[in-house]
């Protein structure tokens, strides 16, 4: 299964862009500012949750439109194709909407048709910047396992949202709201936090049949941020009312998760790592879940000026795993000639000023 035809329309700068006739590796070249990574977004927004750039959708339509944007993409499978579908009407600049097969749908949805995942230059301090952001990783990574985990983290903010909004409030919150919101949070916060501790589990499996080198390998630990049952984590919440309301916010459960990642030979933690070896472990665990990705579901992986900050001899190797992942790559880059190894495979095209020129 892969993405066959890709059309954008009032998106970032694209006004109309359709790549057709792709390939296993999908190469993206031209200037910084062409729109290149404005493809690899239009991507992920053909799975749940808000992208790779995390864009407000009224950010996303192209300036002057006068509709909205839309995302539309075949998916082949068996010889047939599925039509997948996002789009986001002026009149509704905060409403995106989905379509499968012409009918409407929801955005979890998208994920049992596809895994989408994806490497880029603003996850290069991934192990060094704020707890949230790996635990989005986390989330988006674990959709490659269960398209539900969408639906889990959504309802389990939303509860945790009214919870903190109870604690924060002048009055004292009554203890039947309070029970009532913690049984969503206990509901949808364990199956998050299982979903989580599988994705771990399966990850170190593969990150361990990966060679060592030349890409420096991780030792990926869950790390809960409250009792990982639900029973743990509804005595939890209701053991932790009063010092909950002194701090106006919940101070544990799932929203405290932590993905701890070191340097397996160095026995380092990767925040206290070089640049180069953060760097190298983001590509083996990126790597890893790609071959997870592509397991009964179309894997598409996106990689945003990834390759060209290799040196030969690990775009080399990032290019033979690759091949054997099973997954269907998009790759940007400002020239062709980092892509040499894999260009007779490759379906290339050149991105100017929002439009695509297939080469």
């Amino acid at each position: 299964m892969a993405l066959d035809r890709i059309a954008l329309s009032d998106f970032r700068n694209h006004a109309a862009t359709e790549l057709s006739g792709t390939a296993r590796f999908n190469l993206l070249v031209g200037e910084n500012g062409a729109g290149k990574t404005n493809v690899l977004e239009a991507l992920s927004l053909l799975s749940p949750g808000r992208g790779l750039r995390r864009a407000a959708l009224a950010d996303i339509v192209r300036a002057g439109s006068q509709a909205g944007f839309t995302v539309a993409a075949d998916l082949r499978q068996d010889g047939e194709a599925v039509r997948l579908g996002t789009y986001c009407e002026n009149a509704h600049p905060g409403r995106r909407r989905v379509r499968i097969n012409g009918s409407d749908a929801n955005a979890t949805a998208l994920g049992e048709w596809l895994a989408i995942t994806w490497l880029t230059p603003a996850m290069d301090g991934l192990f060094t910047g704020p707890a949230a952001d790996r635990r989005r990783f986390l989330d988006r990574m674990a959709l490659a396992l269960d398209p539900a985990h969408a639906t889990h983290a959504a309802r389990y903010e939303a509860a945790l949202r009214e919870r903190n909004r109870l604690l924060s409030d002048r009055r004292d919150p009554e203890s039947g709201w309070l029970d009532a919101i913690e049984a969503q949070m206990v509901q949808h916060g364990g199956a998050l936090m299982t979903g989580r501790a599988r994705l771990i589990e399966t990850l170190m499996a593969r990150l361990a049949a990966m060679p060592a080198e030349p890409f420096a390998r991780p030792a990926i630990t869950y790390a809960p941020g409250a009792p990982d049952s639900p029973d743990g984590l509804s005595q939890a919440l209701y053991e932790g009312r009063s010092k909950d309301r002194l701090a106006q916010r919940t101070l544990s459960g799932p929203h405290r998760d932590e993905l701890e990642v070191i340097h397996a030979a160095k026995r380092v933690p990767a925040a206290q790592s070089s640049t180069g070896e953060q760097k190298a472990m983001l590509v083996a665990i990126t790597l890893a879940h790609a071959g997870l990705a592509a397991q009964g579901r179309a894997g598409i992986l996106l990689l945003d000026e990834v390759a060209a900050h290799l040196d030969p001899v690990r775009r080399a190797a990032l290019f033979d795993q690759l091949r054997g992942s099973g997954a269907q790559v998009w790759i940007t880059g400002t020239e062709p000639s980092p892509f040499d190894t894999i260009l007779s495979e490759a379906a290339t095209w050149r991105i100017e000023n929002g439009e695509a020129q297939r080469l």
